[in-house]
């Protein structure tokens, strides 16, 4: 009995101690990814929402347009620099960071679909305080069609910049999805998956090999900027990536896509994997839907190829 209480207290005292180790570690990436100060802002704003504080800028003269990106680990507003500019010389260009995202609160919650349609309502109706255009990136342009059947009044022309497909949606978080987001979420250890998950390494990895079409267009800065941006706010950014993984953002909007009235135009990268199937299953549900494709892209053909995106922007707008 001596022999077992002796092992259960080293064995004890080990993990306590690396638990200790792998705290300091957390603390240190933590502090170490902001030394750049990547996503400092000149005139940023705040927009106090009921879940946090939401950052945005406000740029430029014109029709109002909101930019909304997407949901990868350090996705924030810096994904539209590359155009925003351009942009704000015939509209009023509305750049905000979603909630979990970048400058803004990342607050220890599930996040689902239905918040960030709600988000997107609110911002709409309390700080744009007009119909607006909106172009969305990838996943999130999930949460602007639900914003739109949620409330029409709030939106006009939609531009979707290669959506999710329309069958990943409808996957439900299964057990296995449950059990890796309560794992993200534990103390200590979780925020350490969290930190290996959006690590340097793994954010550059991810833009050469899925949201680039040319490798060698991945900067630095580009690579730092989302570095920063998904430990912005210590372990709490983790709380979004938790519910990402574990499918709690998943909601089918094949009705909301077949009923809309809303003018969509969908934009792909021609180099984005199942891009043409995923257009196609938009078309079906709803035929007003027209598409665009943009040569030698992949994911994020705003940021990869500026120039070929704002023509099918002004071809839009």
């Amino acid at each position: 009995m001596k022999k077992n209480g002796h092992k259960l207290f080293t064995l004890v005292a080990l993990l306590g101690t690396a638990a200790g180790v792998i705290h300091i570690a957390n603390r240190f990436i933590d502090a170490t990814s902001q030394l750049k100060d990547m996503l400092e802002q000149p005139h940023s704003k705040t927009y106090d929402w009921r879940f946090g504080k939401i950052h945005y800028t406000k740029q430029g003269h014109g029709s109002p347009l909101l930019l909304v990106h997407d949901m990868m680990p350090g996705a924030s507003g810096y994904e539209w620099s590359s155009v925003e500019k351009q942009l704000a010389t015939e509209h009023t260009v509305y750049t905000l960071d979603l909630l979990g995202c970048g400058r803004s609160e990342k607050p220890d919650i599930t996040y689902t679909n239905f918040v960030y349609a709600q988000l997107l309502c609110d911002f709409a109706k309390n700080v744009i305080q007009q119909e607006t255009d909106v172009i969305a990136s990838g996943f999130s342009g999930s949460f602007v069609i639900m914003a739109y059947r949620n409330n029409s009044d709030y939106f006009r022309k939609i531009m979707l910049v290669n959506p999710p497909s329309l069958s990943s949606l409808k996957q439900a978080p299964c057990e296995d999805n449950k059990l890796f987001k309560r794992l993200i979420e534990f103390p200590v250890f979780g925020t350490l998956i969290y930190h290996i998950a959006c690590s340097r390494e793994t954010i550059s990895s991810f833009f050469m090999e899925q949201l680039f079409y040319n490798p060698f267009h991945v900067t630095d800065i580009l690579v730092d900027t989302y570095y920063e941006s998904a430990h912005k706010g210590g372990s709490n950014a983790k709380y979004l990536y938790s519910s990402y993984i574990g499918k709690y953002l998943n909601i089918s909007i094949n009705n909301a896509v077949e009923s809309s009235d809303a003018c969509i135009y969908i934009v792909s990268g021609e180099k984005e994997a199942s891009a043409s199937l995923i257009a196609e299953e938009y078309q079906k549900l709803n035929s007003s839907i027209e598409t665009a494709v943009i040569p030698e892209t992949r994911h994020l053909p705003h940021l990869e190829d500026p120039e070929h995106f704002l023509e099918q922007v002004s071809i839009f707008l």
